[in-house]
């Protein structure tokens, strides 16, 4: 499928996939002397993609510069800098990482709805 919102759906369970290990990780590390949480972002990635008003910028010639078209926008893990919960360096907030959790799990369960109805469309448009 090449259309634009399972593009979009695609990267987004993608993101939502790698922002679950990430929250993992931070958990998992959570006592490692040293250890910063590492966040991921997809979401203002395709804002910027989307340009300011949500509308996407088309490159009308290959020469022209462009941003990232909004399918093709992917997400990148930024390491966080907040400060450290304790004396050890360690700054990974377990409360916060709980939230996240169930907030990226909401947002996972979201994207297969629209993916699961999406193709159910589909497949009602190709056995009709």
């Amino acid at each position: 499928m090449s259309d634009l919102s399972y593009q979009i759906i695609k990267n987004g369970l993608d993101a939502a996939s790698a922002r679950q290990k990430a929250i993992s990780a931070n958990i998992a590390n959570v006592n490692t002397p040293g250890y910063k949480s590492e966040k991921i972002d997809f979401e203002s990635e395709l804002r910027k993609a989307l340009g300011k008003d949500g509308i996407a910028m088309d490159k009308t010639h290959e020469n022209h510069l462009g941003g990232a078209t909004a399918s093709s926008v992917s997400h990148k893990t930024v390491k966080s800098e907040a400060i450290s919960m304790n004396d050890t360096g360690n700054n990974v907030d377990i409360d916060r990482e709980m939230v996240d959790l169930a907030a990226n799990e909401i947002y996972y369960n979201a994207l297969v709805a629209q993916l699961n109805k999406k193709l159910s469309n589909m497949n009602y448009v190709i056995n009709r």
